[in-house]
């Protein structure tokens, strides 16, 4: 019989998804990442996003490390048992790319203010009577959206971007896998600052890297129009917070949306996301990480995890399976 870990908060969210399309006889421990370690002896599969030297030190039957998520910033690979197999999962394209659509719309049509507004009785419409119109509102077709990272969720953008008739320009790692692309550009970091000048909005979806963390700082903002918006789905570290908040807080750029922060919560009670007051800001819509929460996200990946234990039970090699010396 297979021991199944499931080890985090995130983790155990995925547990009983998971258990429900297992077929074969598992024993099942949910813990705390902290509480996991005493237990990993008669571990088979660790579903988690973490894994430290002190988890490999304890694992003595460990066969693979499945990571709940894409991002593999808090795996010390160096520390996984000889043998163990490494994975991740995806599924949360789709759930992201509809986010940034979102996020686009309401920050360049201003929804959350009129709303707040309509309530209070004010109509900041051409409705209203006795003070001028505003400004029409831009339109998302014919505009340039810029995607930093041309991956699963890159891709999936560009598709629906491509709906609204935007021009695209990306950068990823490996051109040779999007030549045929309908893009306007495409290339690596090298065209970073034309990316950058060209693009009415901006999307992070580049993995944390120490080539990519800090890759947006004040000059890469400044080089931005002052007319763009920014939105990052990735991870907040590729953007400088005190550049980022410089450039929101003096309009150098005009809006962004952020998923992803700078601080997370550590116990129970209100956490403030940043070190910077972005929640004094009215051009940021901020969300706490929930971009890939959907219905489809928690469906897909508990398939695949479910599928990779069972090709455990089979001495198969997982799918999406990761060098651990990567």
């Amino acid at each position: 019989m297979l021991a199944i870990g499931f080890a985090g908060t995130f983790a155990a969210t995925l547990e009983q998804p998971v258990r429900a399309q297992l077929n074969v006889p598992c024993n099942i421990i949910v813990a705390s990442e902290a509480g996991i370690v005493s237990q990993l002896s008669g571990v088979d599969v660790l579903v988690t996003m973490g894994f430290t030297r002190e988890m490999g030190e304890a694992a003595k039957r460990l066969k693979l490390v499945q990571v709940p998520g894409a991002g593999l910033d808090r795996i010390d690979r160096s520390a996984l048992p000889a043998g163990a197999f490494l994975a991740n999962v995806y599924g949360h394209e789709t759930g992201i790319a509809e986010y940034v659509i979102g996020a686009m719309l309401a920050l360049t049509r201003s929804f959350a203010r009129l709303d707040a507004a309509l309530r209070r009785g004010t109509w900041e419409s051409q409705w209203s009577i006795g003070t001028p119109a505003p400004p029409a509102w831009p339109e998302l077709s014919g505009r340039t959206l810029g995607i930093l990272g041309y991956g699963r969720i890159g891709q999936c953008l560009g598709r629906r971007a491509r709906a609204f008739d935007m021009e695209i320009c990306a950068i990823r790692r490996d051109v040779r896998r999007s030549t045929e692309d309908e893009l306007t550009l495409l290339g690596g970091l090298e065209i970073l600052d034309e990316v950058l000048r060209r693009s009415d909005y901006l999307v992070i979806a580049l993995p944390a890297s120490p080539e990519t963390r800090g890759l947006i700082g004040r000059e890469q903002l400044r080089a931005m129009k002052p007319s763009a918006v920014l939105v990052n789905v990735s991870r907040a570290e590729i953007v400088d917070e005190e550049a980022l908040y410089r450039a929101l807080a003096e309009r150098t750029i005009a809006a962004a949306g952020l998923d992803v922060w700078y601080r997370y919560p550590t116990q129970a009670g209100p956490t403030l996301p940043a070190r910077q007051p972005f929640h004094d800001l009215p051009n940021v819509l901020m969300t706490p990480h929930v971009s890939g929460w959907t219905e489809g996200m928690l469906r897909a990946r508990a398939k695949l995890i479910a599928e990779n234990i069972h090709r455990t039970a089979r001495g198969e090699s997982p799918v999406n399976l990761i060098s651990s010396s990567a």
